[in-house]
């Protein structure tokens, strides 16, 4: 049985990652903070009990900005595959928290790696490691973007998702790790958090129409992206460790839209007039933007056999109706 670790199982990839990987008949391991509220929920449907026999399941409290925890766990897992998922990937907030983006995602990245080249010593085994990169890195190069496309990053999150990007393909080169960066466009579902655009649109609209909020504040609706389903995108990082060398990959839908027309959508899924309820606020514009991006997957679909499944009315959809079963049950206990 395979063993992997995943650094952000809490998170929306981390969650498809882990259901994925379990029906793959892997046995997986999770790194999560210490917080004082609950942030499993989105495990709630694989996790059980340790205790239980058949567990296959796994979690251990550590953090990026702890290099002795992620050795201790590295250590105890001993993992075939670890998947670096864990980031402050907020881009707007990575403007209010520059110094905490980095640590998390540039320095955290490379904590993780060392701890991994110390296991590969320890054990005289491969481990196999995939780094998840980020669109944003390419930020004002020009669409379409691939592999070869020069980075350009707009925001501390970008710049961060750049160092961690080249301290993987330096692990690679100077000690012969398995590394493969994963450059993700953005890649959305129910599960995404109410803070991202996408999400904030469909949890608004879904509440504008059962009257529980009137208004919809949003940044640059200008502002195009290449948006996927981000279980479709798990697959893709899964793949990339099952290839016979490793190497850095585009996952995109090769689509772009603007955030304009991803409100029309939402909005004519609820029979609404968008323009009677949303505001532009300039606080959610930020102070370099990023125009367009737009991927190119066709690595991926040469070498790794990956294309995306669901379209981008289908992403929209399942949104929209997650998010109108959510209001709905909150409407009635009001």
């Amino acid at each position: 049985m395979k063993r992997a670790l995943i650094t952000g199982i809490s998170g929306q990839d981390g969650s498809y990652l882990a259901e994925f990987l379990l029906e793959k008949g892997y046995e997986v391991h999770g790194i999560i903070r210490r917080t004082s509220i609950r942030t499993t929920s989105r495990l709630d449907a694989i996790y059980t009990d340790p205790h239980e026999p058949g567990c296959r399941i796994f979690l251990h409290y550590g953090d990026l900005t702890d290099g002795s925890s992620l050795r201790r766990i590295v250590a105890a897992v001993d993992p075939d595959e670890v998947y670096n998922l864990g980031a402050q990937s907020h881009v707007w907030v990575s403007f209010e928290e520059p110094e905490f983006t980095a640590e998390v995602v540039a320095i955290g990245t490379l904590r993780l790696l060392e701890a991994v080249q110390e296991q590969i010593k320890r054990s005289a085994r491969p481990i196999r490691f995939y780094q998840a990169g980020s669109s944003e890195m390419f930020g004002s190069s020009p669409p379409p973007q691939d592999e070869r496309t020069p980075f350009h990053p707009r925001s501390p999150y970008a710049a961060s998702k750049v160092a961690a990007h080249w301290y993987a393909v330096n692990a690679r080169e100077s000690y012969g790790m398995f590394v493969s960066n994963g450059i993700l466009f953005n890649h959305e579902s129910p599960r995404r958090g109410e803070n991202f655009v996408t999400r904030k649109i469909t949890l608004a609209v879904t509440r504008i129409k059962l009257g529980l909020q009137k208004k919809l504040y949003l940044g640059n609706l200008d502002a195009r992206r290449d948006w996927g389903f981000a279980g479709d995108y798990v697959e893709a990082m899964w793949s990339m460790l099952q290839a016979d060398r490793p190497d850095d990959f585009v996952v995109a839908t090769g689509e772009s839209y603007s955030v304009r027309e991803f409100v029309l959508a939402v909005f004519a899924l609820a029979d609404l007039d968008w323009k009677e309820h949303v505001e532009i606020d300039p606080r959610y514009f930020r102070p370099a933007e990023v125009d367009a991006l737009q991927g190119s997957p066709k690595k991926a679909l040469d070498v790794l056999n990956w294309r995306p499944r669901t379209t981008f009315d289908e992403l929209v959809r399942v949104m929209y109706e997650a998010d109108l079963a959510r209001a709905t049950a909150q409407a009635v206990h009001q």
